[in-house]
């Protein structure tokens, strides 16, 4: 009999999911947990195994689509049971959907129906470079790839065994484009003024060197549809300030001793422990620590209520080319620094490859953000609901500040300085309790003395 293949519930507030793209065709054998098609949530884009191993026999719900959870979106068969291979539909609300959740792709066609394999038929070269590209390419890579009309077989990877990376795909697009992207302008009627802002590189690097490709790529005066994500993202930021009391406030923090730590122990911290030391475990442990004294930063609202958590779940925002999400890194308040540096680092490389769960993305009770991470001095963050607060990590610059020894002399030195900002809800935080709690993280920054492992 024929499995059903559904659209699973990526955590218990999603309702619905949108069907991004399908990795089999109809009549391709397929393993059980082998990937089978990709989703976009307002949690999470994520590959979705197959449930069973068979034949795909039918794609009920085409690429684009979105409809509810537990909505039937195909069907595999066992191998020997497909007498037919159905087209999938066009693309049209399901029973579970109305019509005005349809969306058609910018660039996706619907995917084309085929005749059912025979046994002694080759398999088609298209589908050997197919398989060939999947085994060797992240689901970032080839969405990169995708969107930029590259032939992977054309990208030489540097990966073990010749995996393509992010960076060889950027890397190769950058080559290509040199010179397209102005010819591409001074081709076009409209042209900006000489007040006008300046046109973003197609491939603008981010801090550290990683460059990043703005999604989807647009020539100004074109007019580009958001995508199920930046949509959502939008219903989100409007929701949160519409039912928080925002307020901000902002310190600044001398971190030259974690600076000079962080230097030291790096080398040594990678080989130890497998692991890169960055700055940020600094940043969460030093709020773990303050939430700890201030719970009420760490509560939430129920209604007319407030809900302490037993835990400090902690979200990390992490930056993806096509938007931005928010892991979980749960009872963080039970990790020690070795910890907390493994779990971000994991939570942010499976985040950007599209593999984590949806239980990891939900049930966060405080929120860390690096807008400093792209050159920003500091931000002023919107809370993340149903959190109470969120803390705005800035970037580390050097400047003069006045020091004062333990005699009471004071004198200018240059420090390594990061401006740290606490948005919060102030239906339940009082400015006074938000200022406290801030004093506190700064205190533990400055005067660090906790072992990194």
């Amino acid at each position: 009999m024929a499995t059903d293949i559904v659209m699973p519930q990526m955590g218990e507030s999603i309702v619905e999911g949108t069907i991004t793209k399908w990795l089999k065709k109809p009549g391709d054998k397929i393993q059980r947990d082998e990937p089978l098609f990709e989703i976009s949530t307002d949690k999470v884009d994520a590959e979705i195994p197959a449930p069973a191993s068979g034949v795909l026999q039918e794609i009920k719900v085409t690429e684009g689509t979105t409809v509810q959870v537990n909505t039937v979106v195909g069907t595999i068969a066992s191998d020997g049971e497909v007498t037919a291979n159905p087209a999938p539909a066009e693309k049209k609300a399901t029973p579970a959907q109305p019509a005005a959740k349809v969306q058609a792709p910018a660039q996706s066609a619907p995917v084309p129906a085929s005749a059912p394999p025979k046994a002694s038929a080759p398999a088609p070269a298209t589908s050997r470079h197919e398989e060939e590209d999947h085994a060797r390419s992240s689901p970032l890579v080839r969405k990169i790839a995708r969107e930029n009309n590259v032939e992977l077989s054309q990208v030489e990877g540097t990966g073990l065994g010749g995996r393509i990376t992010k960076q060889d795909i950027l890397a190769f697009i950058e080559s290509q484009d040199q010179g397209n992207v102005g010819a591409a302008l001074q081709s076009r009627p409209e042209t900006p003024s000489a007040g006008a802002a300046s046109v973003p590189s197609p491939l603008a690097p981010r801090q550290g060197g990683e460059v990043t490709r703005p999604t989807p790529a647009a020539i100004p005066g074109d007019l580009v549809p958001m995508t199920n994500m930046r949509r959502i993202i939008a219903q989100r930021m409007i929701e949160s300030r519409r039912t928080s009391a925002h307020v901000h406030a902002m310190f600044e923090v001398d971190i030259t001793r974690i600076v000079n730590l962080r230097n030291k122990l790096k080398s040594s911290f990678e080989q130890r422990n497998g692991a890169r030391l960055t700055f940020m475990p600094f940043f969460v442990r030093a709020a773990i620590i303050a939430l700890q004294q201030f719970p009420i930063v760490n509560a939430s609202t129920e209604g007319d209520s407030i809900r302490y958590h037993r835990h400090v779940n902690v979200g990390i925002a992490v930056a993806l080319d096509w938007g931005l999400i928010v892991p979980v890194l749960k009872n963080a308040d039970e990790l020690n620094f070795l910890g907390l540096q493994r779990g971000i680092t994991d939570l942010g490389e499976r985040a950007r490859n599209k593999k984590l769960k949806p239980e990891e993305v939900e049930g966060s009770t405080f929120t860390v953000t690096n807008p400093g991470q792209f050159g920003a001095v500091f931000g002023l963050p919107i809370i993340n609901q149903p959190n109470s607060a969120i803390m705005g990590v800035g970037g580390i610059t050097k400047m003069p500040l006045v020091v004062t020894d333990k005699d009471g002399t004071d004198s200018i030195a240059i420090r390594s300085v990061v401006h740290l900002t606490l948005g919060y809800d102030h239906r339940i935080i009082d400015g006074a309790v938000a200022d406290q709690f801030m004093a506190f993280v700064k205190k533990t920054l400055e005067g660090w003395g906790e072992d990194v492992g």
